[in-house]
């Protein structure tokens, strides 16, 4: 084997000097250019008749179950980290900041195929769940695995789950439980159950080219589903059907306001990241705005950044952009907004009012101010929002003291 040392790197790059550069990549390239991804036509998620499960389930832990359903029950905010790291991976298979995808549909079929593995990743390390000897997951000291479908009741079982003599060398050691998780980005829905694999609870179908026996319904990878009789032995953490999933903003808002965000240009001007999320701060009001989405309008780094700008454009309309820092908490709180937190943010549009005027409202400088009605909002000379103090308390309406506090 010839072995050759100092190979030259390719004549352009050596001649622009840039060899370990972006910039001659970035010239042509249309990975990251902004793309109009089209609504979906069709639904992320099916749910089989046989699989629907209700909301706020009563169910028996069975004993053999009992120690994984413990061990999450026991787990600080347990429900509130599971369905975040749900959000989570979903938005790093987006990668809105880059493509500027807003929908599972607009996946590539082999990034919706990895869901399910960034899902058990993101679980692994929300959790600090420890490598199991058999299996991936090991929860009380018991192995135990993870396994994740787009469709409610469609989690493939691999043999190695399982007891079953036919199986040969290939067959479990045991009966082993898993953790089957689904989400349905489109209706803010999400589930997680656990349930013991047996292999009388996994699909049999009749054979019909030799005796039409009952046979193992294996796929291409020799995986088999559960039955449709297995629903009922499976439990439902947190009480069954999750209608919480954090909100997907871009793919829930109405289509033409989502258009007109996310087309948003000036005249005789191609649109601009920064005039996207101008845009999206004018058109969602009164609902916290997370990173994620600011980065998906904006297709650009720096989401604090592109709010503070945002701010800055729409205070001539009339139009604050809150966040969670300075006075900002103070003053959403006082006009009974959503508070925001650390990488959220919160828009409305304020006009000055008396201090006899039954708003929410706060006080700044000795001139209070109150969110606008929708005929104020239209007026055509709107009133500049005021400059809100970065460090010092707002007062709100039942003080008795006017203007700002220290």
């Amino acid at each position: 084997m010839t072995i050759q040392e100092g190979l030259p790197f390719p004549q352009d790059a050596a001649q622009a000097g840039k060899q370990e550069s972006r910039a001659l990549a970035a010239k042509h390239s249309r990975r990251n250019s902004l793309h109009p991804w089209e609504a979906p036509r069709g639904r992320m998620s099916i749910v089989a008749r046989e699989w629907r499960i209700g909301a706020g389930l009563t169910q028996p832990i069975p004993d053999d179950l009992a120690p994984f359903v413990e061990w999450f029950y026991k787990k600080p905010e347990a429900r509130e980290r599971f369905r975040w790291v749900l959000r989570d991976s979903l938005d790093e298979l987006l990668d809105g900041q880059r493509t500027g995808r807003w929908a599972y549909q607009h996946l590539m079929k082999t990034e919706k195929t990895y869901l399910g593995t960034a899902i058990e990743v993101n679980l692994t390390r929300e959790f600090e769940i420890k490598e199991g000897v058999d299996l991936d997951w090991s929860i009380a000291g018991v192995d135990i695995d993870c396994k994740f479908s787009k469709d409610l009741g469609g989690w493939e079982i691999p043999m190695e789950m399982y007891l079953c003599a036919d199986h040969g060398d290939r067959a479990g050691h045991t009966d082993h439980a898993a953790v089957v998780v689904w989400l349905d980005d489109d209706n803010s829905e999400w589930a997680a159950g656990i349930v013991r694999i047996t292999d009388e609870r996994l699909r049999w179908k009749q054979d019909r080219h030799a005796s039409g026996d009952r046979v193992r319904a294996y796929n291409r990878d020799n995986k088999r589903k559960l039955s449709d009789g297995a629903r009922s032995e499976v439990f439902w953490l947190w009480g069954g059907l999750q209608t919480d999933l954090p909100t997907n903003l871009l793919r829930h808002l109405p289509a033409d306001v989502r258009d007109r965000i996310l087309t948003a240009s000036l005249p005789g001007r191609s649109s601009s990241g920064q005039q996207r999320v101008n845009q999206l701060f004018r058109e969602v009001q009164g609902r916290l705005i997370g990173r994620q989405t600011v980065l998906t309008a904006g297709q650009q780094d720096d989401a604090p950044k592109r709010a503070r700008d945002a701010r800055k454009a729409l205070q001539p309309n009339g139009i604050v952009v809150l966040g969670h820092q300075g006075s900002h908490r103070h003053v959403a709180s006082a006009l009974e907004l959503p508070v925001p937190v650390k990488g959220e943010w919160i828009s409305t549009h304020l006009v000055p009012v008396s201090s006899e005027d039954a708003r929410p409202k706060f006080s700044l400088d000795r001139q209070f101010w109150a969110r606008a009605r929708e005929d104020e909002r239209l007026r055509p000379d709107p009133h500049p929002a005021p400059d809100l103090p970065d460090t010092r308390k707002i007062d709100g309406q039942n003080s008795s003291e006017v203007g700002v506090t220290t």
